[in-house]
């Protein structure tokens, strides 16, 4: 029954959203609420993990956002943005532009947060495209195909590296195993079927792209590619080095310097002064520029808050836990089985992290009695919690407001391309294990 109730909740959701065309927030609280008193959650508890869901959401995602956008408004207004798009055109030709963010967001994806990724990388993609008269979704498509696979599949991003040490995988065999599924399912979700989205020509988000600036006038390119380079610098250097340093200050300081909102804050602030005063733009300029960068942001704040609600609601009314039981007592092949219940929960819950780290709690006991390759297993979660992002995703509602597409165009599009990533890095592990 619990399940039924998931569904016409999410169903109830779109309508709201699609035809009678009220605010998604407030049609995030209307179904949450109500979805969790059908699940039997008392009113005291139901508030409190609404509340709670809001919280853990915009409370590690706000100075994220706030700060992306602030770097991103100053890589556009200062002409960077510009100038990136510029050399990486004459580089490898508007022709392959795709294949070149593709690379690009795998490699930036390795050691930073999607949503950092995103934010840093996204801006970029829109500009180029819109200078270039193409499709910002086929432009960008690509890019983001590499920034989920990383996300899904590969230590160090939470869920992987949460499977890592609860499955006893080995962190190196998993990352480099994953590096080689993620290959395939890069080329078939961004680079495949990217190309058959050209027909979406609608207008991305403009606030994203910068007025154009006189050629004599763009910061110089070395400038502009660390600047975007910098917060990925200091992300890698905070995840890669510590376990190998002593205790004491030089291990605390790259731990802290490599916290994602530490690292973006020093980004800023360093570009303020690189990209903004010494290029002679006023502070006042400049403030106000961060005042409207952070305007534009505010109604994807709120749909991230609707859509951690309706996660927590989910996960405290025992949806995940109901799914998960009953999958575990099939007579699946071990790593569809992971998969399996860790793209239920990932449909019903909507974090990829969420599902990833409820998953693993069910199949260590599973593991104990089959001959599973751990690091496998870890794959084939992470590919598991990646399954068809939609309304409950606060990843489907950033790609939606930064490329302005209907509800029914993200799915298409967004929502498919997450789910080949999924089918296609399960793929990938059932090959590995023939071969392992």
């Amino acid at each position: 029954m619990e399940i039924l109730y998931v569904i016409i909740g999410i169903v109830l959701l779109v309508a709201l959203i699609s035809y009678v065309r009220i605010h998604t927030f407030l049609a995030f609280l209307i179904v949450t609420l109500a979805l969790g008193l059908f699940l039997g959650m008392k009113p005291e508890q139901l508030m409190k993990s609404f509340q709670n869901g809001i919280g853990s959401t915009l409370g590690s995602l706000i100075p994220i956002i706030a700060l992306g956008a602030m770097l991103g408004k100053l890589i556009g207004i200062s002409g960077a943005a510009q100038q990136i798009s510029t050399k990486m055109i004459e580089w490898v030709g508007v022709k392959h532009i795709r294949w070149a963010f593709m690379i690009t967001g795998f490699l930036v994806g390795l050691p930073l947060f999607y949503s950092v990724g995103f934010m840093l990388l996204v801006p970029i993609a829109i500009t180029v495209a819109y200078r270039n008269d193409l499709s910002a979704v086929y432009v960008s498509l690509p890019l983001l195909a590499s920034l989920s696979v990383t996300q899904g599949y590969l230590p160090p991003h939470p869920a992987p590296l949460f499977l890592v040490k609860q499955l006893n995988a080995d962190m190196g065999l998993t990352l480099f195993y994953g590096i080689l599924i993620s290959i395939p399912a890069i080329l078939i979700s961004g680079a495949l079927f990217g190309a058959t989205v050209k027909g979406y020509k609608t207008i991305p988000n403009l606030s994203f792209v910068a007025p154009p600036v006189d050629a004599d006038k763009l910061p110089p390119a070395y400038l502009c590619f660390t600047t975007i380079l910098l917060p990925i610098g200091l992300i890698a250097l905070g995840a890669l080095l510590p376990p190998f340093l002593p205790e004491g200050f030089v291990k605390q300081f790259f731990l802290f310097t490599g916290d994602a909102t530490v690292s973006l804050s020093i980004t800023v602030l360093v570009s303020l002064f690189s990209l903004g005063i010494l290029k002679h733009h006023k502070k006042t300029e400049i403030n106000q520029h961060f005042i409207e960068a952070v305007k534009e942001v505010s109604s994807i704040i709120l749909i991230f808050g609707g859509a951690g609600a309706l996660k927590q609601i989910l996960t405290d009314g025992g949806v995940s836990q109901i799914i998960a039981t009953q999958l575990q007592q099939s007579h699946l092949n071990p790593y569809i089985l992971g998969w399996a219940i860790a793209a239920i929960i990932r449909v019903c819950v909507g974090s990829s992290t969420v599902s990833g780290i409820t998953t693993a709690g069910f199949i260590a006991p599973i593991m104990l009695t089959s001959p599973v390759n751990p690091n496998l297993m870890v794959l084939s979660i992470g590919a598991g919690s990646m399954m068809f992002s939609h309304v409950n995703d606060t990843g489907f509602w950033l790609f939606k407001e930064y490329f302005q597409l209907s509800l029914k165009n993200t799915i298409k599009t967004w929502s498919v391309m997450d789910t080949l990533v999924s089918i296609t890095g399960l793929l990938g592990v059932l090959a590995l294990s023939l071969i392992l």
